[in-house]
């Protein structure tokens, strides 16, 4: 087996390979030249691949990235327990054993993405939902998730018939908060009439608001008892719960991040209105091949619906009578016609 394989294995298997082959160095301040590709690693947030979430969609763009340059991929996962230096330790690893772009999901890299991606300035580094590190050799890829939120809030206001829309957010945080704020506008552009509860399941630092069924199950029965019947859940793995209590309720709900319609259980698809999708997989895929194609440049590259990193669903034929109005705000957006608040 090829050493970088076994290198590999051992790193997926959480060994403890200690880390003190690395070659390290400190930034100069300009771009060094990027040296020939040959394997990229995916670090993931909390919960890792599997869900078809947001982890699910950063890797897509990794991997057709990967499978098309003929690159080594690695995947390996954060615990819910890891602190800064155990994301740190994961990042320089994968630095040392000489993955040469390394893909970390999830703002809470950030502070190790900091140190580590100036240990290796010969390494590419980028971070998904963060732009805060800087340095050479790092790439933040943010979305306007604001923009795409604002459609499925529009939705949702054409949609209601009670004129009581609701939002339920993981975390408030200022990303999520940014779900709120699109969605809320959105939903007022579409509806004069309409009015918007929101709701936080945990607040920072318990993070636990993204990995909570029966809290987002029972937040969204609360809200559809207040006379709300369309809620979009920017919640993580706690939307699950929302979508089952729209369907117990005979409500409807409104997914996050991926077409939730495909992923949900049959007995809650029905309920889900539409999607607010994130495509990760883009700005995933689009800085892999810049640095094998060595135009990799640095700094924060924003996807919003005018470059292809936000939308909406159609699954289930739902928002079909209303896709039109929903393209013709997008379209607005684009043309800077509409202007989308990111805070609420």
């Amino acid at each position: 087996m090829h050493p970088r394989r076994l290198i590999a294995l051992a790193i997926a298997a959480g060994l403890g390979l200690s880390a003190c082959l690395g070659t390290t160095g400190s930034g100069s301040g300009t771009t060094p030249p990027t040296p020939p590709i040959n394997s990229v690693a995916v670090a993931y947030d909390i919960s890792g691949r599997g869900d078809g979430g947001f982890n699910d969609i950063a890797y897509n763009g990794a991997k057709q990235a990967a499978d098309e340059l003929g690159l080594e991929l690695i995947e390996v996962t954060a615990k819910l327990d890891d602190t800064d230096d155990d994301r740190a330790e994961r990042l320089r690893l994968l630095a040392e054993r000489g993955y040469d772009a390394i893909i970390a999901v999830g703002f809470t890299y950030a502070v190790p993405m900091q140190t580590v991606a100036a240990e290796f300035p010969l390494v590419r580094f980028a971070i998904v939902d963060d732009g805060t590190v800087t340095g050479p050799n790092v790439r933040g890829i943010l979305f306007a998730e604001h923009e795409g939120s604002f459609l499925v809030g529009a939705a949702a206001g054409l949609w209601t018939q009670t004129d009581q829309v609701g939002f339920i957010g993981a975390v408030q945080i200022p990303l999520i908060q940014k779900f709120e704020a699109g969605f809320a506008a959105g939903a007022r552009q579409a509806n004069p009439d309409v009015e918007v509860q929101a709701t936080y399941l945990s607040q920072p630092p318990d993070y636990s608001g993204f990995g909570d069924p029966p809290h987002g199950r029972e937040a969204a029965l609360g809200m559809y008892d207040n006379g709300v019947d369309v809620i979009f859940a920017a919640a993580g793995g706690s939307g699950a719960g929302v979508h089952e209590a729209a369907a117990a309720s005979g409500s409807w709900s409104i997914g996050v991040d991926a077409d939730e319609y495909r992923l949900a259980p049959e007995a809650v698809r029905d309920h889900i209105l539409t999607s607010m999708l994130k495509n990760a997989n883009v700005g995933t895929y689009e800085f892999l091949v810049s640095v094998a194609n060595m135009t990799f440049t640095p700094g924060v590259v924003t996807y919003g619906l005018a470059n292809g990193g936000v939308g909406y669903a159609t699954s289930g034929g739902f928002v079909d009578d209303i896709a039109a109005e929903l393209d013709a705000y997008a379209a607005g957006i684009v043309a800077g016609e509409i202007t989308v608040p990111e805070t609420p």
